[in-house]
């Protein structure tokens, strides 16, 4: 995601938006909630509630802009950042309760 943003805030000033910088791969927030869960090992229980009016019903943003505009695509799958952002945060509560 960085990348896609340095590369738009550096393209030429005829390069206007919006641009989709995401993930093309659509996936639903329980989908979500259950990687997470078995990248850490533990369950939860999911509570539903009625989406709001304008919520969209997809998301899957459309990057074909970003592939040809800034020549950009993601390159992390999900779960390996999902993997790295959790060790990530894992380690910053490990080392701020031992202070």
């Amino acid at each position: 995601m960085i990348e896609g943003f340095l590369r738009l805030m550096n393209s030429p000033d005829g390069v206007t938006g919006p641009i989709n910088l995401g993930n093309p791969v659509e996936m639903s927030i329980v989908q979500l909630a259950e990687t997470i869960c078995s990248i850490i090992g533990t369950s939860v229980e999911l509570n539903y509630h009625p989406l709001p009016e304008d919520d969209p019903k997809q998301r899957q943003p459309d990057i074909t802009k970003a592939r040809n505009t800034l020549d950009w695509e993601p390159h992390v799958a999900l779960e390996d950042g999902l993997k790295k952002t959790i060790t990530y945060f894992d380690n910053l509560l490990k080392s701020t309760s031992s202070n």
